[in-house]
């Protein structure tokens, strides 16, 4: 088993990230995680969209 994390502030970069990853990788997936979140910096609300997908 491998895991491949990818984490962007934007969900399109993080789409297009993975579809990339699949696209030039022949595996089979096992588990795909996904999850947001968002905090403040400077009074600017920052966002994170991440993946983790587990595969053979």
């Amino acid at each position: 088993m491998k895991v491949k994390l990818f984490d962007y502030e934007h969900e399109k970069d993080l789409e297009d990230a993975i579809n990339k990853f699949l696209q030039e990788n022949k595996v089979e997936i096992k588990n795909i995680c996904y999850q947001t979140s968002h905090f403040a910096f400077n009074s600017e609300q920052i966002y994170s969209f991440s993946c983790l997908i587990l595969y053979k």
